[in-house]
């Protein structure tokens, strides 16, 4: 098991120009991406033991960050 974070601009490394566009013009963008950065920092807490949780809510808690990654890439692929 990996305790690296999954920033935004690790997943999607050639798009971060696009990313802080999108964040500055696009309200519900700019709320996926907040969403994306809270979950992933609630997970990497959990991970290391900063704020242990048991193995149904870690589970809750990569779902909803892969929901709103699916959401992020999409809007990724529109916004080209």
């Amino acid at each position: 098991m990996s305790h690296t974070p999954h920033e935004l601009s690790e997943e999607f490394p050639d798009q971060q120009e696009a990313i802080n566009k999108l964040k500055a013009s696009d309200a519900h963008f700019a709320k996926l991406a907040d969403g994306y950065h809270d979950i992933n920092r609630a997970i990497h807490r959990a991970e290391t033991d900063v704020e242990p949780t048991d193995d149904l809510h870690m589970a809750q808690m990569r779902k909803e960050r892969m929901q709103l990654k699916d959401q992020i890439a999409a809007a990724l692929r529109e916004a080209v």
